[in-house]
């Protein structure tokens, strides 16, 4: 896929926030992925560094059949991107910028969005082939740095903060005012142990947060 495909298909998204289940496992996997799936989310992580990840990835795209992207996040090696596209993973998600993960990911035509946190680290990731920004931490990078940044990123790559980001449709809101085109949903989504109740009720809060903040 490339940063064109991925940015219009973000774009033509409902839902353009990707759903972080760090420390999600496999007993869980098939019920989370239907649950967030029914509450409109279309882009599913399940970070490495999960109980038995690749065994989960395989269950959640098991569940969605096709209405939703499902890969691996806190990817760091060659390595990982090959055992992530082995099982059918489609998104390759890192914390940081590595070029041999970005280059590994559309060798093997799947979603690359690596972590970057500096005008330097979003180029060179472009450069090498990357099909999304994932602008992290974003405690880091508040909106206005992110507009700073957005002023000369290209206007069609995807740029989505990942960290701290709040069911609350005023941040939301001024991250888009900014240019972030979704968001990846960490702690504020899913944690580790949680129910699927209240791992529904965070996925409803955050759909209705997005869907406020594109009023007025």
């Amino acid at each position: 896929m490339t940063a064109e495909q991925f940015h219009h298909q973000l774009r033509q998204s409902e839902l353009p926030l990707i759903a972080i289940l760090r420390g999600i496992t496999p007993d869980e996997a098939h019920d989370a992925a239907q649950l967030l799936v029914e509450c409109g989310f279309r882009f599913l992580e399940v970070p490495l560094n999960s109980p038995q990840p690749l065994k989960t990835v395989k269950m959640m795209l098991d569940a969605v059949a096709g209405k939703a992207q499902v890969g691996a996040g806190t990817v760091l090696t060659p390595e990982q991107v090959k055992q992530v596209h082995d099982v059918g993973g489609q998104l390759i998600i890192s914390p940081n910028y590595s070029p041999a993960v970005v280059k590994a990911s559309t060798e093997l035509k799947l979603t690359s969005l690596p972590g970057v946190a500096t005008p330097s680290e979003a180029f060179a990731a472009i450069e090498a082939g990357a099909c999304g920004l994932k602008l992290y931490p974003a405690e880091m990078l508040p909106p206005s740095v992110m507009k700073a940044m957005r002023v000369v990123l290209p206007k069609t790559i995807a740029c989505l903060p990942v960290g701290g980001i709040q069911a609350d449709a005023a941040q939301m809101k001024a991250y888009c005012q900014a240019g972030a085109d979704g968001f990846g949903l960490g702690g504020g989504l899913y944690q580790a142990g949680m129910s699927m109740k209240t791992l529904e009720t965070n996925a409803l809060r955050y759909r209705d947060a997005w869907i406020n903040s594109l009023k007025g």
